[in-house]
This record gives C-alpha cells, structure tokens and sequence, in this order.
C-alpha cells in the first residue's frame, strides 16, 4: 500500500497526520508540537511532532535533509523553532547551556573537538564556570582516563593533544562529554558512523544501560541494521514532517523504506559480483609496502573494472592504507605503484601523483579532510575542474557554461537536496554534503576511485543509487577501492574484500565467500588467514 503524506503510522495503525503519539505508559520526556524550522526557501521542520519516554531508546530515521539532525538541533536548544513547540522534561531549552541544565546531552553528527586541546580538557569542556571548576585537574585526569579506557576497550593518554589521534578516538571522546554529564536525555545523530563494529557494540552497551537507568536515548541514524536491533521505538521523518511511529516489534527494513519513501518497499535489490575482473589487467599495486614499523609488508593487486572492498576494526591500518593508496599520506615503507595501459609503472607518493595518474580520493571525514565550509556548493563540488575548464591561454578563463552542465548532471545523479547552488556548502544537510563530496570525484572522471568510508550520513536511497553508479563505473573498465565499517555494504557490490589485522592484510574473500559473517571473524583474528592458506585458496589476491 502506498503512504501519502497525509498518513502516520503506530505500530500497524494509521492515525490522521498532525497527530502526536502517545508516549505510553512511560513518562514522557520530549515532546514536539507543530515544529516548524525554515531556512529559506528550505522547510527543515514543517509541522513535525514527536515524542519520546524516559526509559526507552528511540530512534529518528529518514532520508538526507528530511529534518531529523534540525529536529535533534531544535531538542537541544542550538536551534530556535520558527513556530510551534518542544519540550523536554517539561521544559523548553533555548540555549545549550539551558538544555545542559535540564539534563540534556547532545552528540552532534559532526565530531566537535578542539585539536590543539588535551583528551581531558576535550572531555571536560564547558562544565566549568569562568571562576571555578567543578573537579581538581587531578581528578578530572582521573575521571576521563577511567570513561576512555571503558568507552573504547583501551588505556589511552588522556593528556594527548586531540589532534593527532584517529577519527574513530575523536568521536569517542565527544561521546564521553556527553556521558560526563550523566544526562536524563541523550541525543546521538549519526554518533556510531566514525565507529567500527566493535566500537558500536559498546557503544550500544553503554545505551542500554542508560536506558535501563531510567534515561530516554534518542538515536539519528542512517544505519538501518543498527537502528532494528537496538530501538524501542522509531519515528520516521519526511520532507520535515512525522509519517509514522513503529513499536520494536514492527521496526523491520520493510516498514521504514516503505515510511521514509511514501511507497511499499520492495524487496532488497541484489546483484552477482563478477570474479572474472580478477582476471583483468592489474592498474594498481603495491609489493613490500609497510604501513608503519614493524608490520607486515601488504602485497596488493587492484584489477582494470574491480570493486575492491576494504574492512578491519578500528586502528588496524585499513584507513591508512586507502589514504596511501591515493597519495594523501605516505606509507613507511615503499609506494603503491600506477600501472598505465602501456605497462609502464610510477610510484604515488603525493596527491599530485594520484590525480596525475587518475586516482581521486573520497573522504567520510568531511570536516577534516572535505568541505571548504567557506564557499559554496556549487565551488565545493567543481573547484578541482576549474584549470581543467578554462580557455584563453593565460587569461585563464573559466568555462561556466561547462561547468554548469556538469554540476547538474551529478546533482541529479546523486540525488542532492539543496537550495540555490550559490549557498555555502554548509547549508546542506550532513549526508548532503557528503553526496557533494562523491559527486566532486565523479566529476573529475577518474580512472580509480578510492573511497574512505564515503556513505557515512547517507540515507539508504542514496546509497543504493551510490553503489548502483559504482558498479556502472566499474563495469565501464574504471576500478573501484572501497573502505566500509559497515560489512553489509560488501555483499553483492564488490567482487572482493581484503581484511587488515595488525597493519597488513590478514584475510581475503571472493565473490560468494563474502559474508558479514566470515568478515568479522577475520576482523578479530579467527580466520586461517592468506598466510596459513594453500595457494590455491586465495586464487582471488592477484598475487599469481
């Protein structure tokens, strides 16, 4: 049956739109009422209502700029309401600090620390007034040393700059700001995607508990796996609008792409990945390369038309890799080497090498290593073409009316919802953003591609249309090297995952040996491993 706009949905019963859930037996602790957000021409919040209890964990799904990062915005006091209402506890937050005094934390979906400050100071900051702090620097050390070391499984030195650590760590850290506090709501948008699996799973622990604890968990999340094991709720969000609230028992893939897209969900679109790429001529590799001092070396094959999949548990050396792979940072040992149609081979050991031999790289950390938060969409997506695009010699002049066809043909392509093309690139949703990201890659027609956990943020209708223009790239003789932390993303998609354990790889799987399963054994370890395997096992490497 298809859903309009006109239809919100409880557990299985339709209910007239406009109207707010009820929140059950449990107290309630949020409440939305007719939220309206507008940013411009942009409806970011259009009459939404929402409603969360205490003790539970609730979810806010939808697709890129349907509302739910404003929505979590608005809860958290960062965004004043055009119209209508919110309340938490039965107060209205209209400042962080307020929102922190009712007892609200918020996780925001990019990872907000200070660089240049320690993990302690990182962890601690803003609860200390101008004139007196709240623990002795000695305690506080203490505090934040016991948070990490339980958030993340490790001891860590909280009097390290922020700086310097992994993506992964950063995010740890925003989190146990947030924990710090001991809030009676939580707010987490998009908190698990700089998270491997491993980290999630505790990440997950640490949600239960609060929940059990009598505090109300609310999660932003494209991760729809995710979303059906740990939710007791979920609200499904449309073009700013509530469509529907489904029980735990009713939270299936199904019901919520049938919700967040206005029609019945069909089933799970699958494709056959073709190992005869494996065959193909090799256009990328690397013999003796070490990552960092003491690991193995990798010996790696990229072949002409392949989807390589890349996975590993946080900190193993897979992000390394993909980044030498592209020249963003160099290896410790050794390059990976380009391998032109004539045979001739050149070391990548600079950006300029990699986009001088077609290889572009594609970043999920896109504060860091993304967007030019500064300028527009329009120059964030086309500004590497511009010296491409010019004409006149040395005038230089640029070749708009070019450029204009191609910003329009990969905003249709990906599916980027925006305003006018002249607002800064910031005005767009997260996973806006990082659709804008990928289309700048496919815009410079590479020959390889090389993707760092690209689909972070992005709904799920993006990344299927995402990995459906993968695979038409691919199958038009162009390669494709593709990190995830979500293993899911592998089956079907690509005809080969390699697994780094330790700095190198430890295992590799082909075509129908590509399980989540068998995946995440290799992640910790309990997989043979290409060392222990007879050659004939891993006929997939390249290394014949």
């Amino acid at each position: 049956m298809a859903l309009d706009d006109s239809t919100v949905v409880v557990g299985s019963t339709p209910l007239a739109a406009g109207t707010v859930p009820a929140a059950g037996n449990g107290l309630s602790a949020v409440s939305a009422v007719g939220a309206r957000k507008y940013f411009g021409v942009t409806r970011a919040l259009d009459g939404c209502n929402f409603s969360a209890r205490l003790g539970e964990i609730h979810a806010i799904v939808g697709g890129n700029g349907c509302g739910k990062s404003t929505l979590a915005k608005a809860i958290s006091g960062v965004l004043p309401l055009d119209s209508g209402q919110v309340q938490v506890l039965g107060r209205t937050a209209t400042t962080p600090h307020e929102a922190r005094d009712i007892g609200i934390a918020t996780v925001f979906q990019e990872v907000l620390v200070a660089d240049e400050c320690s993990i302690v100071d990182n962890v601690f900051m803003g609860t200390d007034s101008l004139f007196s702090a709240s623990l002795s620097f000695r305690e506080k050390v203490r505090a934040a040393s016991a948070m990490m070391r339980d958030l993340t499984g490790e001891r860590i030195d909280v009097n390290e700059l922020v700086g310097t650590l992994a993506l992964g760590t950063k995010q740890w850290i925003t989190i146990a700001r947030a924990l710090m506090t001991k809030p009676k709501v939580l707010i987490l948008d998009e908190s698990s995607a700089a998270l491997d699996f491993d980290s999630t799973e505790r990440l997950f622990a640490r949600m239960r508990q609060l929940r059990d604890q009598g505090s109300a968990v609310l999660i932003v999340t494209h991760r729809i796996a995710e979303l059906i094991r740990i939710s007791d709720r979920a609200t499904v969000m449309r073009d700013g609008r509530d469509v529907g609230v489904l029980e735990k028992q009713d939270i299936t893939e199904r019901n919520l792409l049938g919700l967040m897209t206005g029609q019945a969900a069909s089933t799970k679109e699958s494709h056959a990945t073709d190992e005869a790429v494996l065959d193909a001529p090799v256009v990328l590799r690397a013999e003796g390369l070490t990552l960092w001092e003491g690991a193995d070396p990798v010996e790696f094959r990229l072949h002409r038309g392949e989807i390589l999949g890349v996975a590993g548990l946080d900190g193993q050396g897979q992000s390394e890799f993909v980044r030498v792979l592209a020249g963003v940072q160099t290896a410790h040992h050794g390059a990976p080497l380009a391998v032109r149609h004539d045979g001739e081979e050149a070391a990548i050991g600079t950006i300029e090498d990699a986009v001088g031999h077609g290889i572009v790289y594609v970043s999920g950390d896109r504060k860091k290593e993304g967007i030019f938060a500064n300028l527009s969409i329009f120059e964030n997506m086309l500004i590497p073409l511009y010296r491409s695009k010019s004409r006149g010699g040395k005038l230089g002049l640029i070749d708009w009316k070019d450029l204009e066809g191609i910003f329009a043909w990969e905003v249709e392509k990906l599916m980027i919802k925006m305003g006018d093309r002249g607002d800064k690139i910031t005005s767009l949703s997260g996973g806006n953003q990082q659709k804008a990201l990928i289309a700048r890659g496919f815009a410079m027609k590479p020959d390889i591609i090389v993707l760092n956990d690209p689909a972070r943020g992005i709904d799920v209708g993006a990344k299927s249309e995402l990995y459906r223009h993968l695979r038409d790239f691919a199958a038009s003789g162009k390669s494709v090297v593709y990190m995830s932390s979500e293993l899911e993303e592998f089956i079907g998609f690509a005809s080969r995952v390699i697994v780094f354990r330790h700095g190198s790889v430890f295992d590799e799987f082909v075509g129908a040996g590509i399980e989540p399963a068998r995946i995440l054994e290799a992640m910790f370890g309990q997989t043979a491993g290409l060392q222990r395997r007879a050659p004939r096992d891993h006929q997939g490497s390249g290394l014949r």
